[in-house]
């Protein structure tokens, strides 16, 4: 079967484990993992850039790092021994974050050298859901949980045997949506989210997701949280509590908590605390030692909203940088150097 021939063959790039560990049980040799969420974090132009800023951006964290429990990388794209043969065969699911490691991977295709007909990108829909989760998917804003292993094999079989190359003219709109996401100045990639681009309809919800990290500037010029800071400061107090404790509150807040960090992943929650904690003396937030040593993510430390804090919840801030600054894609949310502002009509402007 021509299949099961171009499943040995090819060089197959997945942008999770799951995918992954299916396309091994199918007979692929040689596939690569790019599963790094770039949702959060920076991201570079240049691989060698990209790579530097993606390692410093997980050695802040004491909770995280850039591989697996096996010591493995999550992101092995840039990898020096990758053996990179074509055709390559990119299986992608409906994931906004993997849709960001497509582009990404289109561009770095390019920079090695392959054309775009020796390129398979086979684009996924979402599989139907269980009739137990219908309920709880429809509510989702955002779609970040799909997966190519969410479909039966003879589903991934049948797509890799009618396998054609995108368009060369796609497969450019692909690398110029990494190229503007990438970019230091947002507004760019902002109008194409909010205009479209042909054959990329992940482009609304991509910009929906991420201007959620965004602080926002009111019609009557005030600065407030960005949106997922706003809703960590509603389940704070001024008691102590771990991060586990915010992400399992039973509220509808903490249900909009749960939708951003079904993108970011759980542990950015303990990330974003700990930023701000050590933030102008923990101004806004304190922390102390949690339940748990660390090594026991969401449950090393606590945290609490100080005074402060709730003005800054109630009242907005008096500047950016009274909240610490989140990088996203080539720029920074709450930078004084780059003092980017969600506007009320959703897009951003420069304070």
């Amino acid at each position: 079967m021509a299949e099961a021939t171009l499943i040995r063959a090819a060089t197959h790039v997945a942008f999770d484990t799951p995918t992954i560990e299916r396309l091994v049980q199918l007979g692929a040799i040689n596939v690569v993992r790019a599963s790094d969420c770039l949702i959060i974090g920076p991201s570079r132009r240049d691989p060698s850039e990209h790579a530097q800023a993606r390692e410093a951006w997980f050695s802040v964290s004491e909770e995280r790092s850039d591989t697996d429990d096996s010591g493995e990388k999550w992101d092995r794209l840039y990898s020096s021994d990758v053996r990179w043969e074509p055709p390559v065969v990119l299986w992608v699911s409906a994931s906004i974050h993997e849709r960001v490691n497509l582009w990404r991977a289109c561009s770095w295709l390019r920079y090695l050298g392959f054309a775009h007909h020796d390129i398979f990108i086979l684009d996924f829909e979402p599989a139907p859901p269980s009739r137990a989760a219908s309920r709880e998917v429809l509510t989702r804003p955002f779609t970040c949980s799909e997966s190519v292993s969410d479909h039966a094999d003879e589903v991934l079989l049948d797509r890799l045997s009618k396998a054609r190359p995108w368009s060369g003219d796609r497969y450019e709109r692909a690398i110029r949506l990494w190229e503007s996401y990438v970019d230091e100045n947002p507004l760019p990639f902002v109008e194409s989210c909010i205009t479209g681009v042909e054959g990329f309809a992940e482009l609304a919800p991509s910009w929906a997701l991420l201007s959620c990290f965004f602080p926002r500037k009111t019609a009557e010029g005030c600065l407030r949280l960005s949106r997922f800071d706003e809703i960590v400061f509603a389940l704070l107090s001024s008691e102590w509590q771990t991060a586990l404790a915010l992400a399992v509150h039973k509220s509808e807040t903490r249900m909009h908590l749960w939708h951003l960090l079904s993108c970011t992943g759980d542990l950015f929650l303990e990330d974003r605390l700990e930023q701000w904690a050590n933030h102008d003396l923990g101004a806004a937030v304190e922390c102390a030692p949690g339940p748990k040593p660390l090594g026991h993510p969401m449950l090393s430390r606590v945290y609490r909203l100080t005074e402060h804090g709730m003005q800054l919840r109630d009242k907005g801030l008096d500047q950016l940088t009274d909240a610490p600054s989140l990088p996203i894609a080539g720029t920074e949310a709450y930078s004084a150097s780059t003092p980017w502002v969600l506007r009320e009509d959703g897009r951003l402007a420069r304070l």
